[in-house]
């Protein structure tokens, strides 16, 4: 099937991006665009899914977005790249668990391009290395169309992490490449799309 690839090299502010990806959904709903892949990042910023807690905010000076996705609080922050979608599984197989082992898989299949042995967990979802996230995941889906999506700890500040609890977890249990001291493929972000393209695909 056919699916938009989009690149943003300049830092977009989440409700901006939030913005443009909602009208993609509204879009696909009523057949009138392509489904999407749009690889970016975020300025500093912390938000809260919807099942987050207030106990999960350390810092109370932080400014928490809430958002509709799935999941509970997380950090975006430079270095750190997003990848949103929009997917129509309407005219795929209409099965949510499917679709988040596709994404699952697409990152344990790109970190091995630096060398890095990534698994999943079905208790705690994202990507890990060893005890330590290295991916986040957080999806909704309205009428079968599939949107939101996940990051991967490229070469950001992991330091913002104390001010929260991330997703439940131990702020001090996340990891990036860098920290594993691992290098980045050349054009990885091309190679990223074309991995999460091929899987998901399949569906």
């Amino acid at each position: 099937m056919n699916i938009e690839t989009k690149f943003s090299r300049k830092p977009i502010a989440f409700t901006e991006a939030m913005d443009f990806l909602n009208e993609r959904v509204e879009q696909l709903k009523n057949g009138r665009n392509k489904e999407l892949i749009w690889i970016l990042e975020h300025p500093l910023t912390y938000t809260a899914g919807i099942s987050f807690k207030k106990e999960d905010i350390l810092d109370k000076k932080i400014k928490l977005i809430k958002t509709n996705r799935g999941g509970k609080i997380t950090l975006h922050n430079p270095g750190q790249k997003i990848i949103y979608f929009a997917i129509n599984l309407n005219n795929r197989k209409r099965d949510i668990r499917k679709f988040i082992n596709i994404i699952e898989n697409s990152i344990i299949e790109f970190l091995k391009l630096s060398k890095i042995k990534a698994r999943s967990d079905k208790k705690n979802i994202g990507i890990w290395v060893k005890n330590k996230k290295i991916a986040a995941i957080g999806l909704r889906v309205s009428k079968w169309v599939a949107f939101h999506g996940c990051s991967i700890n490229i070469k950001n500040n992991l330091k913002d992490y104390l001010k929260i609890i991330p997703c439940g977890l131990d702020n001090k249990n996340v990891t990036s490449i860098k920290s594993e001291k691992k290098n980045l493929p050349r054009d990885f972000e091309k190679k990223l799309i074309k991995i999460f393209i091929k899987n998901i695909n399949k569906i």
